[in-house]
């Protein structure tokens, strides 16, 4: 059987995702802008593709309008390829009245959907996580091992373990699991994760929520031995330790969990490195995304300090610092912006907008002259008028606002925002 039509990939598009508001107030997580022109969604499915897995579901729940425009408008494949990115939206059905009640649930409601495709094996994937990563050779370690289940991990220190499961494994199997331990207790949990590993202090094995499942087993779980479970995480792995042949399989490279605004901009600003962690120009592992067919970029008069800028953006600003600018971005002269993740806009201003605009005395469309903006992230087509200042940071109580929410210190300009000239955060 080819790679191709052995194994077939389900990413699932998480819950409400309460934690990235207000980035998810009309959106679903899986949607949420990342690097200036993706989405995260592009990452597991790139991750696929380079993997040579060409068959995709995606579930969703929450606000999943602007996530399946995306994939509709994205991933088209040969008319001669069995390829395929497809959406599978909760629903009602007159058997199951309910909608999604945890990652396990959403994939047993999709049993249905996913049965006709045959397959040896099920990749799931969580649609919210930024990493790079060949899926095959989890597959072949999952076939070499003779796992049932395999579950990729990653080695963390005392810091990061009492927020993921932890694991600990023998010769490569699962022998045991607890759910976010407290730190007292990790001293029972450390793995060999090897020399190199050791020698950072990462001697715990994190569940990455990324499972190869034989598919049998899957369905077999799904609809008869775990009918009432709703998690993987939670449930399903804890209970399937010492039942069958659970395997680790490590993960020694870059991996981060976008679970909340402050993790979200760390892992943004953190493409501006001179050698990031996530690496975005690799020949072999291209992020895919939307081909929009923007001009390029101009810029007049700015001095640019470590900013990543995506295509179609107009920048006339004093400096920039640390900065990622997203597709159709416009900033004003005079103006500074530091630590700063701009989402960009879905479309440009004609002249009579603007015209229209100055008549009305609305701020056009993106950043006007002479702002300060620092430790913010702006989303898609804000309009900042002219000498506004933004400047996040500790000082700030965290709090909702109409038109922007404090997080962490982070200021985030809320989607479609309007801030008039002189507006003070």
């Amino acid at each position: 059987m080819s790679i191709s039509k052995e194994i077939l990939s389900v990413i699932l598009g998480g819950g409400a995702g309460s934690r990235l508001y207000p980035l998810t107030a009309s959106r679903s997580k899986p949607a949420v802008p990342i690097a200036g022109k993706y989405r995260l969604v592009d990452i597991p499915i790139s991750n696929c593709m380079n993997s040579g897995i060409n068959r995709m579901f995606v579930l969703t729940q929450f606000n999943s309008a602007s996530l399946n425009r995306h994939i509709k408008n994205t991933y088209h494949f040969s008319a001669f390829s069995s390829a395929f990115v497809d959406i599978l939206a909760a629903e009602q059905t007159p058997d199951n009245p309910t909608w999604y009640q945890g990652t396990a649930d959403a994939v047993r409601q999709s049993l249905r959907h996913i049965a006709p495709f045959e397959s040896e094996y099920v990749l799931i994937l969580s649609g919210d996580q930024l990493y790079q990563m060949d899926f095959m050779g989890m597959l072949e370690h999952h076939k070499k091992t003779g796992a049932d289940i395999s579950v990729a991990t990653i080695p963390v220190g005392d810091r990061e373990a009492p927020e993921f499961g932890i694991l600990k494994d023998k010769d490569g199997l699962i022998e045991s699991f607890i759910e976010k331990p407290s730190r007292d207790l990790l001293v029972d949990w450390v793995s060999d994760t090897g020399e190199e590993m050791a020698k950072k202090g990462k001697v715990y094995l994190a569940s990455m929520g990324i499972y190869i499942f034989n598919r049998k087993l899957l369905f077999d779980y799904l609809q008869n031995d775990y009918v009432e479970a709703t998690d993987f995480g939670k449930e399903i792995i804890p209970q399937s330790i010492g039942k069958c042949k659970v395997a680790s399989y490590q993960y020694d490279g870059y991996w981060t969990d976008i679970g909340n605004i402050y993790s979200f901009f760390e892992a943004n600003l953190g493409l501006c490195a001179d050698l990031p962690d996530f690496n975005l120009f690799d020949n072999s592992n291209a992020i895919y995304t939307r081909a929009r067919m923007l001009p390029p970029a101009k810029v007049s008069g700015t001095t640019l300090e470590k900013t990543v800028i995506a295509e179609g953006t107009i920048i006339n600003a004093s400096r920039m610092e640390n900065c990622v600018i997203g597709i159709r971005s416009r900033i004003g002269h005079g103006s500074t912006v530091k630590n700063t993740y701009i989402m960009g806009s879905d479309y440009y201003e004609t002249l009579s907008d603007i015209a229209d605009d100055q008549q009305k005395g609305i701020p056009l469309l993106g950043i006007g002259n002479r702002c300060y903006i620092s430790n913010a992230i702006l989303d898609k087509n804000c309009r900042i008028g002219d000498d506004v200042r933004i400047n996040g940071g500790p000082h700030l109580e965290n709090g909702d606002h109409p038109l922007y929410t404090v997080k962490d210190g982070i200021v985030v300009v809320k989607k479609g925002s309007v801030l008039p000239n002189g507006f003070v955060i």
